[in-house]
């Protein structure tokens, strides 16, 4: 697969540079710096790069589209061509090189997965460990967060609960998935985690894109009956205990279609029985601008199924229009069909296909029409399902049916009935801790395991204290403890206790993180991201963090999973960002961080960027320290930049506590030409100040903070980050995971 990029003047025919409309990079063009041939003396035998310049201000559509719009659709991983010494990827098409960005790399990675004829990859598996090396290298150039640290997990737990040991939790499968086969001799378990609950247990997503842990816990135990389940080794697999019989047929037109049949003896925790239309409410209510209103986002949970666009823009009364696509708008969702009461299709549009995790598109799970839909109805009538016409029901410009969807959403009682092994007896909003008890209607999970322990209480735990609680019998369990003191403390609270308590562990799936909105301001820019981690002695944090019990990670991997061993075998690519201040210096230099706040040589204190008033987005013109003493100067109709990080730190945080020395008073950072300031905050507030939207009802409405450190994990059965990594607007808002948009990703028109 790997061609040298040196051969590259022998292997490309390249036209003069006007008429193929690219040109050789240089380090403004764009965050990353492309690799350039020596220039020969015929500008015909020239490689020519694709260009790479500002989205700001540009329209989607009009000025330029993503690359993998344009390209993706046709391309096998037999034609990309491997920079072996910077990892860069490349296509060559009608004599230009374009650079694989995020957005490319990541869809790729799981819909061009096919097998090429006459190469070295055997499987889809080996096609899918080539493309995930590429993103990852990818992604350790533009650096979109900074990992920190990568530890050594350790749950410390109350010996009274019973079956640790036989059913241990892993990076796949955490104690919220594993005590369903725990028991315990006191008839409940008592759960903690630093992260506290909000009350978002329905749908721990609604209105954003990265749910609380805890939350997620709470909504995994209380919503379930899934047609497809994630398995305790962390893969996919049909649920027997769900599914009666399923079907999958290949159609004409590219697309598939998915078939399931329900068992028909599923109840609810109310006893009232599980159907087919309880498989297709949220689907659908939640790919409609009905629930878009709720949620203050569009969440496009049928995004992949056939007819999604003509639903997902019926308003309740523009059936037969038109979208701007040209797209003819139906109040049916054309392909998912109920076919009887306990029976269901689903058909995958053909662009959505092939796809890796292609098992997932048949995942769905049980939940109450009620909770989502009201007294509302659900209807077939051959052309796909639809709601009853009072589901659209509007007051004035609103939407009835969004205010009952929100509050549902933050429902937190028994007023409707729940699906999982566990429902909701009680929720404390004051000292955020939920109480659930055992769903006596549950028939199982996907190896039919039912619950043991009656009584489940979860709660938020303070690291500072959260062994006193568990020695004084507060807490049973303490999962994912980390840092040098807590888990030397944990170990040794084990070996002393004449087995009153056992501990178990294993290497985390994930990592604590500097994060960044990484759409505005100087972290917009990937050289910052770059001189930020040059500057941070990563190592050392690390093993002062975790005490030796872990490690520092260069991407977005666990190194126990089989495809980051493949990409290891196939000579994967880092940079380790040693620190170096000089390195930083540099960096920052070539990205154009050499001005004062007059537009004058930078000399000393902070720096300055010079962004031309075409390029500069409104986020980024009123972009000031949190003091107001570094703001964006204007200067001969140019705009200067101040190399200011707005710093949101959590409080009660271990993580935070050593920011605060290796991050906020880094003599590097001064040094280079930083300058940091901070707020130290709850979780919740943090979380809207990063999604620039009151989700949890904080944000002021002003973007300020670009900074943010927690943690992420890659514990999901699918590695698939695709659409997370988009530069289309459309799906920017509700999908980006980073906020960051590759320069190398857009395909200018014209």
């Amino acid at each position: 697969m790997k061609k040298f990029l040196a051969l590259l003047l022998a292997l490309v025919m390249v036209l003069s540079l006007a008429a193929c409309g690219g040109k050789t990079p240089e380090a403004t063009d764009a965050p990353n710096t492309e690799p350039v041939a020596e220039t020969p003396t015929d500008p015909a035998d020239q490689i020519v790069y694709a260009e790479l310049k500002s989205l700001a201000n540009k329209e989607y559509g009009t000025d330029y589209v993503s690359l993998y719009s344009e390209f993706g659709d046709d391309v096998t991983i037999d034609q990309v061509i491997e920079d072996e010494e910077n990892g860069n990827a490349y296509i060559e098409i009608d004599g230009v090189l374009y650079t694989l960005g995020l957005d490319f790399l990541s869809r790729a990675m799981v819909y061009n997965t096919s097998v090429p004829e006459g190469g070295e990859w055997e499987t889809e598996d080996d096609v899918y460990a080539t493309w995930w090396k590429l993103y990852i290298q990818r992604w350790n150039n533009l650096l979109p967060e900074i990992p920190l640290y990568s530890n050594e997990y350790y749950d410390l737990y109350n010996a009274q609960i019973g079956g640790v040991q036989e059913y241990p939790t892993n990076p796949y499968w955490s104690p919220a998935n594993a005590l369903i086969d725990w028991t315990s001799e006191k008839g409940n378990i008592i759960l903690g985690n630093s992260t506290e609950l909000s009350g978002k247990f329905r749908y721990a997503t609604f209105g954003g894109t990265n749910p609380g842990a805890s939350d997620l816990d709470i909504q995994g135990l209380i919503v379930g009956l899934e047609t497809v389940s994630t398995t305790k080794e962390g893969g996919y697999q049909w649920n027997d205990t769900v599914v009666k019989e399923h079907t999958e047929v290949d159609n004409e037109d590219g697309s598939r279609t998915y078939t399931i049949t329900l068992n028909d003896d599923m109840k609810f925790s109310d006893g009232t029985p599980v159907t087919a239309k309880n498989y297709v409410v949220f689907t659908m209510a939640f790919s409609t601008p009905v629930a878009a209103q709720a949620a203050g986002k569009n969440h496009n949970s049928a995004l992949t199924v056939q007819g999604f666009e003509a639903f997902s823009n019926y308003d309740g009364t523009n059936a037969g229009a038109t979208t701007d696509n040209g797209v003819t708008i139906t109040k049916e969702l054309s392909g998912l069909r109920l076919l009887d009461d306990y029976t269901f299709s689903v058909t995958i549009d053909a662009k959505h296909l092939p796809y890796f995790y292609a098992i997932s598109y048949g995942g769905f799970s049980a939940q109450s029409t009620a909770l989502w839909i009201g007294d509302c109805d659900i209807a077939d009538d051959g052309n796909g399902v639809y709601f009853t016409d009072d589901f659209y029901a509007k007051d004035g410009d609103s939407y009835v049916m969004a205010d009952h969807i929100y509050k549902s959403a933050w429902n937190v009682d028994s007023t409707y009935p729940y699906s999982g092994p566990y429902v909701v007896k009680s929720y404390d909003n004051s000292d955020k801790s939920v109480v659930l008890e055992i769903n006596p209607y549950f028939k199982g999970n996907y190896e039919g395991t039912k619950p043991q322990i009656q009584e489940v209480v979860y709660k938020k735990i303070v690291p500072q204290t959260q062994m006193a609680d568990f020695t004084s019998g507060n807490l049973d369990v303490i999962a994912g403890i980390t840092g040098g003191d807590e888990t030397n403390e944990a170990i040794a609270t084990a070996d002393a206790s004449n087995g009153k308590y056992v501990y178990s562990h294993y290497s985390r799936a994930g990592y604590g993180k500097l994060g960044f909105r990484a759409d505005f301001g100087p972290v917009q820019f990937t050289e910052v991201r770059q001189a930020i981690a040059y500057c941070m002695d990563r190592a050392q944090f690390a093993k002062d963090f975790t005490g030796g019990y872990g490690g520092v990670a260069d991407g977005p991997y666990y190194t126990g999973s089989w495809m980051y061993k493949a990409a290891v075998e196939q000579g994967m690519v880092l940079n380790a960002y040693a620190t170096s201040v000089d390195s930083a210096i540099e960096v920052l230099e070539e990205g154009g961080w050499i001005y004062n706040a007059e537009g004058g040589e930078y000399t000393d204190g902070v720096r300055y960027k010079k962004i031309p008033a075409a390029e500069m987005q409104e986020a980024d013109k009123t972009f000031q320290s949190k003091d107001g003493a570094y703001v964006v100067t204007e200067v001969n109709g140019d705009y200067y930049m101040p190399l200011v990080l707005n710093w949101y730190g959590t409080t009660d945080n271990p993580f935070t506590d050593l920011l605060m020395t290796g991050f906020l008073s880094n003599e590097n950072l001064a040094t280079a030409g930083f300058v940091i300031q901070y707020t130290l905050g709850d979780f919740s507030p943090m979380l809207d100040e990063l999604y620039q939207a009151p989700i949890y009802g904080f944000y002021a409405g002003t973007p300020l903070y670009t900074c943010f450190n927690f943690a992420t994990g890659f514990t999901s059965a699918a590695y698939d980050y695709s659409y997370n990594l988009t530069i289309d607007p459309a799906e920017y808002d509700n999908y980006s995971a980073y906020y960051i948009k590759d320069l190398a990703d857009a395909y200018w028109l014209g």
